[in-house]
């Protein structure tokens, strides 16, 4: 157990887990029955726990068992649940207005988030942004953008990719169970090619760095032809297809490769961005500078927020009124966004992503020596996952990830799991966690592989 600690988080809250009943607690099941008799079943919870408070490196129950939290609410606390930038701008703009549409009567919130974006996402060049509500809807808008701006109609997306629930984006997401099954018909002009995934890679890492680029642009050559792509979408890293890191030099030999012939290069930074992977953005770390990028999850401390930014020529060659919504860019969301940003900034938490890493890849590496069912280590900063394998094979271990993971669970570890095949566990902490609270975390996760 540790003492308070000084990182940012709800007022007087401890920094310690700490288990008062089982997990989950009996408050917890009540509100559960209430959850399951009113709530969609489609709608699904990693662990059935109810949070009255969060902040920091913790997640509070109604129970009063705090949890240590490898999750971040999926990449997007990254600033910590309750960070006081956050909450104070989130006061203060609620206090003034709530809503006013930017498409009806503009306020400077928007601007300056988007004069934000310009500054922070790669490349110098002349930018601009549009505001949306979530990840989906900025990848949907990318693409608006792309197939506008080219003429094309085609766009490339990958293997173990995911881009969101809705219809266009469900074609673009590659995972079928739960995202896609029995949802189709889905939307066109989306082609699929193979991810350059080191592990899975036929011949292995040393291929896949080798030629994974020249069969991926092989076969967009031979399938569908490069003057018919508006734009390649690509996560530099991975999310929920399993924190799949391509080899060194991919990205931008796949950037040039799009600039020889015309075609946008589209970064979904929604998971990795925001100092993530220990850079601003997960594109930084080759010099890669996308035509156009699309960010959610880390940017505004947990509202609903997104956002695409691109190359002023593309995102200018839609017609007014061709982009928007009713709710995009909401002026509260928008506060919280200048908040964690100011946050980000102020806290170096690219370095605090990077120093995350350094704990973090030693002890999981070594943890991998100790059991074969751990395949590969992976990943940068604070986005960071194993993968589970058949011990001597690459058949994934999905039922032992699950084991792990209700392990980590019962001891008061939120961790989540991913990948096409289930098989990973992936570690999202908040950036902001206290040192001694995340060698605990490792610490729990280490007892649970003890339990296989």
């Amino acid at each position: 157990m540790t003492v308070q600690s000084p990182l940012p988080g709800g007022p007087g809250l401890a920094q310690v887990r700490r288990l008062v009943t089982e997990i989950p607690g009996p408050a917890s099941r009540e509100l559960l029955a209430r959850r399951e008799a009113t709530v969609a079943r489609g709608v699904s919870h990693v662990l059935p726990v109810f949070i009255s408070a969060a902040g920091g490196g913790v997640l509070i129950d109604v129970d009063g068992n705090s949890l240590i939290d490898f999750g971040s609410g999926i990449a997007v606390t990254s600033v910590g649940n309750s960070a006081p930038r956050v909450a104070a701008g989130i006061r203060e703009q609620a206090d003034r207005f709530t809503h006013t549409c930017f498409m009806v009567t503009p306020y400077e919130e928007y601007v300056a988030v988007c004069e934000e974006l310009a500054r922070r996402t790669p490349g110098d060049h002349d930018k601009r942004s549009a505001l949306l509500n979530s990840g989906a809807e900025a990848v949907e808008n990318a693409v608006k953008i792309a197939r506008h701006a080219t003429g094309r109609p085609a766009i490339v997306a990958f293997d173990h990719a995911y881009h969101g629930r809705t219809n266009l984006t469900m074609a673009l997401t590659a995972k079928n169970m739960p995202y896609k099954d029995k949802f189709g018909p889905f939307a066109g002009e989306v082609y699929r090619m193979p991810m350059a995934y080191p592990l899975r890679w036929p011949g292995g890492p040393e291929a896949c760095a080798a030629n994974a680029l020249d069969v991926i642009t092989g076969l967009i050559h031979t399938q569908v032809g490069e003057d018919n792509v508006a734009a390649v979408l690509i996560e530099p890293i991975q999310g929920e297809g399993g924190f799949i890191v391509p080899p060194d030099g991919f990205l931008p030999g796949l950037a040039e490769f799009c600039r020889e012939h015309g075609i946008l290069l589209i970064a979904d930074e929604i998971q990795s961005g925001f100092c993530r992977t220990g850079d601003w953005f997960a594109c930084d770390h080759e010099g890669v500078v996308p035509d156009l990028v699309t960010t959610a999850k880390g940017i505004a401390g947990g509202l609903p927020l997104a956002g695409v930014t691109g190359r002023a020529e593309i995102m200018d060659a839609v017609h007014v009124g061709g982009l928007g919504g009713t709710f995009g860019g909401n002026p509260v969301a928008c506060a919280a966004a200048l908040g964690a940003i100011e946050t980000m900034a102020a806290e170096d938490l690219p370095g605090r992503a990077r120093r995350i890493g350094e704990i973090m890849l030693p002890r999981l590496h070594k943890l991998a020596e100790a059991y074969p069912v751990i395949g590969d280590v992976r990943g940068r900063g604070a986005m960071i996952a194993i993968e589970l394998v058949r011990p001597g094979t690459l058949e994934p271990a999905a039922d032992t990830a699950a084991q792990v993971a209700r392990a980590c669970h019962a001891a008061g570890l939120v961790v989540l799991t991913c990948g096409t095949l289930g098989n990973v566990l992936r570690f999202l902490p908040p950036l902001v966690i206290g040192e001694q609270l995340l060698e605990e975390g490792l610490s729990i996760l280490e007892d649970a592989f003890a339990t296989l």
